[in-house]
């Protein structure tokens, strides 16, 4: 670490605490041949290594870690993540104080050393009774464009986008469920780099800015959930959109069983979209083929494999990676699906649409009721007898959460303003007993809902998160 570099961070020893030291931090760059700075916030080391020629890494090599204990720095960490592959760039995010921030990220040189280290890592106890969580990093490219008009046609919402912003790669348009011939009210913008998208929602993201005379809503996508190539190469289920709303799952049934008949073992239709089992992988992406773009029922369909997630706390898996191995009973499968909200992140037991924000690849997790006969035997339990696996509600999860953790219940507290246009908006602050007098004394969305229901969820979703020491989304760090 030069002289310079020292100089331009407050210096070494300023960002050391605990038995983390200067001394630890050249031993390591001089056993790598890494370099090391510090700026806006984050200390990078490598980017690139020794040696190395032509340009970085491509998209998905990166990796994102949080809940890293806050004394921890390099010396430790980066001969645990050389255990997974060569490392482009680790940067750890710091405090001025000299604290890490409890995360950080890490760049391999290649997608299948990223892959191996969430799989080898995530959960991994780095220090006696602290676990850490690591999961998929990627630069988010694309916007939600929301308030739209809904008589605009793809084209119309592409030339605009391109007047007003820079970069746009492609616009992503949902037709209504009743009306093929509008769309939701809502777009996705693509662009061509997590810089162009950033710079754009700067632009738009006031408030006042207008389109077609209407203003618009601008924030960022959800990510798409990434899948590996292995466990995509097991999917047997197709995903099937722009159904429309009249279409029975008989009928779809009958559609994809006409180039094999008793290929098709089950569907599941919610709404305007549906999930096609098949018995055969082969006969999936067969009719993959065959269907995509066919017509039903007047409706032009798109078919694609159904992206399969991990079905137990998969509210919390994109932030902190905890993913169980891959049994059967644990998944349930995900598409672009656009009748959830964007602003909900991955919880899916959250209604269908809040804040008029929608994502594009929420999960859909299939429920099921089953006759009550007259004479049935049944047993008084108690709820945290369950596992969490057994509820769809953040607010449920946190009281059990709660008390598997032997706190006392959390406490929610009910605010409320007044939008602009005269509407009550609503949000609920929770307090944990048993951690009040901690660093956290409260946790509070910085969203407003228009339902008690939905501002409650919300709240509790958000407490779950910030319980778990992930509150920073990887997209928003360079922002």
């Amino acid at each position: 670490m030069n002289e310079e570099n020292i100089d331009g961070t407050n210096g070494c020893s300023k960002v050391r605490t605990g038995t983390q030291n200067e001394a630890a931090l050249l031993a390591l760059m001089e056993k790598t041949g890494y370099n090391m700075v510090q700026e806006n916030g984050q200390r990078k080391f490598g980017g690139p290594p020794p040696g190395w020629e032509g340009p970085p890494p491509p998209r998905g090599c990166e990796v994102f870690v949080g809940k890293i204990p806050r004394d921890m720095y390099e010396d430790e960490l980066v001969p645990v993540f050389e255990r997974a592959g060569k490392i482009y760039e680790f940067r750890l995010m710091m405090e001025f104080s000299g604290e890490n921030r409890g995360y950080a990220f890490v760049m391999y040189t290649t997608k299948e050393e990223a892959q191996l280290a969430i799989r080898i890592l995530n959960n991994y106890e780095i220090r006696p009774g602290k676990f850490i969580g690591v999961c998929v990093s990627l630069d988010n490219c694309r916007l939600f464009i929301g308030a739209i008009p809904k008589e605009k046609k793809k084209e119309d919402i592409l030339d605009e986008m391109r007047k007003v912003t820079e970069g746009v790669v492609d616009v992503i348009v949902y037709p209504s469920a009743t009306d093929k011939t509008k769309n939701r009210g809502f777009a996705f913008v693509e662009y061509e780099s997590h810089r162009a998208a950033a710079m754009a929602r700067r632009k738009l993201i006031p408030g006042t800015f207008q389109l077609w005379g209407h203003t618009i809503q601008v924030d960022w996508a959800d990510p798409e959930k990434e899948v590996d190539e292995e466990t995509m190469q097991r999917v047997k289920v197709l995903y099937v959109r722009n159904l429309m709303i009249s279409t029975t799952e008989e009928t779809i049934k009958a559609e994809f069983n006409k180039f094999k008949p008793g290929a098709v073992e089950r569907v599941k239709k919610l709404r305007d979209y549906a999930f096609v089992h098949f018995f055969n992988r082969e006969d999936a992406v067969a009719a993959m083929s065959v269907m995509n773009g066919k017509c039903i029922d007047g409706a032009s369909i798109e078919v694609t494999l159904a992206k399969p997630v991990n079905k137990e706390n998969t509210w919390r898996q994109h932030l902190n990676g905890q993913i169980s191995p891959n049994s059967e009973n644990l998944i349930v499968f995900t598409n672009k699906e656009e009748n959830h909200p964007k602003t909900l992140g991955k919880l899916p037991a959250l209604p269908a649409r809040l804040n008029g924000q929608h994502s594009p690849s929420p999960p859909e997790v299939e429920r099921c009721t089953y006759p009550f006969y007259p004479g049935t035997k049944l047993t008084p339990i108690s709820m945290y007898s369950l596992k969490s696996s057994h509820f769809n509600s953040a607010v449920m999860h946190l009281d059990y959460y709660c008390n598997k953790n032997n706190w006392a219940p959390p406490e929610y507290y009910l605010y409320s303003t007044t939008s602009q246009d005269g509407k009550v908006l609503l949000v609920y602050k929770i307090v944990i007993p048993a951690i009040a007098n901690g660093s956290q004394s409260y946790f509070m969305p910085d969203k407003l809902c228009t339902t008690l229901e939905d501002a409650k969820e919300l709240a509790a979703q958000f407490t779950l998160l910030h319980l778990g020491n992930l509150d920073i989304c990887p997209c928003q760090i360079s922002c």
